[in-house]
């Protein structure tokens, strides 16, 4: 190990010049990479909502839908809209009640059944159809062109115009969050370290680590929005506190070397010892999202993996070639350490930690309450401001016409009209079902067939199947909407057992029904994972289990102040968030308890040892927890997004907690249980340390 350092200091400069030209492809990588804004498509393909998309898309060419709000317009002109709409570019139908009553037909001659579920307070629908996806470049290039050939009288709602809110949105705000995240983490750092120079070397190689790990993600085809924005400062969060490592080595390995690029080979020979266990446990945190059903953890999980895995090559590489090629700068711009040594705190917690033990047996059960009974929602407009086109365009749907989810039903297409009637009677009985409408239902209102255009017959009738639409006034993901799915589920199967329900509102109740099962799922199998590497880096049976109810802990503090001060999450940051936490803070425990075990094999009593641990580590897991809680505080206060807004929040948040829970139980935990940890530690029980109080 020491030679790979050797080697790194004698070809810094060739090393500085290769990272440099690496940064070339890096950008073309991450320019190349495509974005994905919609959640739904990590949905399994196995779900039969998605099967039922499928068959929207490749048998009726519809990948999607908008529903245009019309104001004020009179027929003639809803006509020559429609006209101007169907040459848009991957629109595939246009249909109104226009294309049925023409210029000659009055609105009031119109059945009053059918006429009070499409005219309201002067407004009318028109429903148009694309070809492709919801979330295709070329879907959301048909509704910003739609935006621009309609004025004010027309409000365009629908998943796409939700997506293409939450892109432009999303792609205004991304700059920013690194800019805040670099002035914050830029702060502390002049604050904890000992040189003005140091602090921006460090930020510098962290953001060609960045760069890297975006870069390589053209390799994975897509990200996710979520994961884009989010990446940047949670990369920054969770691996600057290597780079401090490399940084303070070095400077204390100068006063054992004449030479800088000796110390900086046994600096980085220490490092790569110390950052291994480290990585791996924060690597393996963000692995187990991958176990997600719901394939957007798959989609997080490998990119922050990856990232840490860059951030740690970069501070091995990169930095040493840095800081040796700037020292005269370091060593000139040197300064007083501001950072205060914490002898108070460390005295407390050694003096007081049976009251500590009695404080967290206290708070346990109220922490885990408030952890499992914190709410999620799942309705991804309620994430985005309000002011948006796409939020109004919904919000107007549904105060005027009570379209507040909607439902495609595909039923055989030669099932007769009597029994399609029948099947929607029934489920028009359904508690939150505004209506149901398929051209069946449409020739019992006293409309003839043989009047519709074509191209209307086309939207809702091929060679297999006939679609019908089903409009629930019950908001989107609630409980509510779920069972009337359920329900209508129940009754389409007894008149076609091959019908498919599809449709936002299945759709969503298969999100909350898989991200349930996930938000279970993936934190054992983080604990899992993280516990086994423990065991292994650390040696022992009972340490592993020591660390990780502190960290849960923390984790149950953090998730549980929502349900305390009424604040609902989006369902994702419930989900990842505490495989997040565990994973990025574990290293905090992990450095006080090495150096903890290190000191009892010394032959040190455990109230020394405990005292010496905690007073050389308190200052490394703050700056790391303050650095996490900069990369992450900024943006979500910043974010108009509530899905990255909330995810941030909670992450700054988690990382404070998790620095006093680490700092204030741990060493309180480790001396009381002192003597099982003797006994279940590899190493320890040779050195007979279990009378040695």
């Amino acid at each position: 190990m020491h030679k790979i350092g050797k080697a790194i200091c004698k070809y810094r400069k060739i090393i500085l010049a290769i990272a440099l030209l690496l940064l070339i492809p890096a950008l073309i990588g991450m320019k190349a990479t495509k974005i994905n804004y919609d959640i739904l498509v990590y949905l399994p393909s196995d779900v039969e909502t998605i099967q039922g998309e499928n068959i929207l898309s490749n048998d009726f060419n519809m990948g999607a839908f908008s529903v245009i709000i019309l104001e004020d317009m009179q027929t003639k002109d809803i006509l020559k809209l429609e006209d101007k709409i169907k040459e848009v570019p991957n629109v595939e139908k246009v249909v109104s009640i226009a294309d049925v009553i023409g210029t000659s037909i009055p609105t009031e001659m119109l059945p009053d059944e059918l006429k009070d579920k499409i005219y309201k307070d002067n407004s009318t629908i028109m429903l148009v159809t694309f070809k492709d996806q919801i979330s295709a470049d070329s879907t959301m290039e048909a509704v910003e062109t739609l935006r621009d050939i309609t004025d004010e009288r027309c409000k365009i709602s629908g998943m796409t115009s939700t997506v293409l809110d939450t892109r432009n949105l999303s792609n205004s705000e991304i700059a920013i969050y690194v800019v805040i995240a670099v002035i914050l983490c830029l702060i502390v750092l002049e604050i904890a370290l000992d040189s003005y120079i140091a602090p921006i070397l460090l930020l510098l190689n962290i953001g060609i680590a960045i760069l890297y790990n975006m870069g390589t993600n053209i390799f994975l085809g897509e990200i996710s929005y979520i994961t884009k924005a989010i990446s940047a400062v949670l990369q920054l969060g969770v691996t600057m506190d290597f780079a401090i490592f490399l940084y303070h080595s070095y400077m204390q390995e100068k006063e054992n070397f004449e030479s800088n690029e000796d110390a900086m080979a046994s600096a980085i020979h220490k490092t790569l010892l110390s950052v291994v266990g480290s990585s791996l446990t924060t690597i393996a945190g963000f692995l187990a999202l991958c176990s997600m059903n719901l394939t957007l953890g798959r989609d997080i999980g490998i990119v922050m993996a990856k990232g840490v895995f860059c951030g740690v090559v970069c501070v091995l590489t990169v930095l040493p070639a840095m800081i040796l090629n700037l020292n005269g700068l370091i060593e000139k711009t040197k300064h007083k350490e501001i950072l205060p040594k914490f002898e108070g705190v460390k005295n407390f917690v050694v003096k007081h930690y049976k009251a500590i033990i009695l404080v967290f047996i206290v708070l346990l059960p109220i922490a885990f309450y408030g952890y499992s009974h914190t709410e999620n929602y799942y309705n991804l407009d309620k994430s985005l401001p309000k002011t948006l086109d796409s939020v109004i365009a919904n919000t107007e749907l549904k105060e005027k016409f009570n379209m507040v989810s909607m439902e495609l039903l595909l039923v055989d297409k030669d099932l007769p009209d009597s029994t399609v009637n029948k099947m929607l009677d029934e489920i028009e009985e359904l508690e939150g079902i505004e209506w149901a409408l398929g051209f069946s239902k449409v020739s019992s209102l006293g409309i003839p067939r043989e009047i519709l255009p074509e191209e209307a017959i086309d939207v809702f009738q091929n060679d297999e199947y006939q679609m019908i639409i089903i409009n629930s006034n019950y908001e989107m993901a609630t409980n509510e909407l779920n069972a009337q799915v359920t329900e209508v589920n129940k009754i389409i199967k007894k008149y076609d057992e091959n019908a498919i329900l599809a449709g936002e509102g299945p759709l969503m109740k298969d999100l909350v029904e898989i991200s349930d099962h996930d938000f279970n799922s993936v934190n054992s199998v983080s604990i899992v994972i993280i516990f086994i590497i423990m065991i292994v880096v650390l040696k022992s049976i009972s340490l592993p289990v020591i660390l990780i109810i502190v960290i849960e802990f923390a984790i149950f503090i953090n998730m549980g102040i929502p349900y305390y001060t009424n604040t609902i999450l989006p369902f994702i940051a419930s989900i990842v968030i505490g495989t997040i936490q565990l994973g990025a803070t574990i290293d905090y425990a992990i450095l006080i308890t090495n150096k903890y075990i290190t000191s009892r094999k010394d032959g040190i009593d455990k109230k020394a040892a405990v005292s010496e641990a905690l007073g050389t580590s308190i200052g490394s897991i703050l700056i790391s927890g303050l650095c996490f809680f900069g990369a992450t505080f900024g943006v979500g206060a910043y974010s108009k997004i509530e899905m990255i807004g909330s995810l941030c929040t909670l992450m700054s948040r988690g990382a404070i907690v998790s620095v006093f829970c680490v700092v204030l139980i741990l060493p309180s935990l480790l001396m009381a249980f002192d003597k099982l940890i003797y006994k279940t530690t590899m190493g320890m029980k040779k050195k007979g340390l279990i009378n040695n109080e």
